[in-house]
């Protein structure tokens, strides 16, 4: 038995690294089954969806219910329906995020100048017309929000410029930052999050491996944090940081030893 009722699961640099399963995750998995925590996977990917998970990892023999997984695409989408509704968003974005979007009854616009509202996010074709366009669509005091604040994703090869990169180009040219940031570890992320798992926050762990995001999202919503190692945090940005995890682990495999 376990104090936990439920755990918040990163997935990349947490259970995979690019395509490929990160050593003994499986075990780590296995044991919070085994305690009778209930799952929840929440990714800052900002391009895909619930069901991509569930397709990644059932090859690994890992079946996730895609009602247990959040990505900041997703959050973003519920929150932008729900908030602005009829307002026409000018995405700077990758084209599977549109899809997400779009899927969400969100009304989009590629004319800067119809814009009513401004979402930042990862995006392969980011060019001088695409930050051009954002600076017009930024004029005013148009609502601005970013996906996620990730600088960096993780890959095979090493790591790729992200959303948070993209949103320090927008926000150079706009002299403004986003309003909010809709993934985590935004209070929105955390509602979100609380609210897919009904469980009690002070009995949810946060497992993850970025400390401004993962970490910072469980100690915001006042749950219990661990950071793996297995990531883009290593010991010597732990030791550098003002946010601090109430545990470090080597791996997800070694979450059995606080369970």
């Amino acid at each position: 038995m376990t104090a936990y009722e439920a755990v918040v699961l990163d997935v990349d640099g947490t259970i995979v690294r690019g395509e490929e399963l990160l050593p003994s995750v499986i075990d780590g998995l296995r044991a919070l089954e085994a305690a009778g925590c209930s799952r929840l996977l929440f990714s800052n990917n900002p391009t895909r969806g619930p069901a991509h998970y569930r397709e990644k990892l059932i090859p690994h023999g890992i079946d996730i219910d895609p009602e247990a997984v959040l990505t900041s695409a997703t959050v973003s989408a519920e929150y932008l329906a729900a908030t602005h509704p009829d307002e026409r968003v000018f995405l700077v974005g990758d084209g599977r995020l549109e899809s997400i979007l779009e899927d969400a009854a969100v009304e989009l616009t590629s004319d800067p100048d119809a814009a009513e509202v401004v979402l930042g996010s990862f995006d392969r074709e980011f060019s001088f017309e695409t930050l051009w366009k954002s600076l017009r669509a930024l004029e005013g005091a148009i609502p601005f929000y970013g996906t996620d604040p990730d600088v960096t994703i993780p890959i095979d090869e090493g790591e790729i410029p992200g959303t948070g990169a993209i949103l320090a180009a927008m926000e150079a040219v706009a002299g403004r930052e986003p309003d909010a940031i809709l993934g985590k570890p935004s209070s929105i992320a955390a509602t979100a999050a609380i609210d897919r798992l009904d469980a009690d926050p002070a009995n949810t762990l946060v497992v993850g491996d970025r400390l401004n995001t993962d970490i910072a999202l469980g100690n915001r919503a006042g749950m219990e944090t661990a950071l793996v190692l297995t990531g883009v945090t290593d010991r010597a940005a732990l030791a550098g940081s003002s946010i601090e995890p109430d545990h470090v682990l080597e791996s997800l495999a070694a979450v059995e030893t606080l369970l």
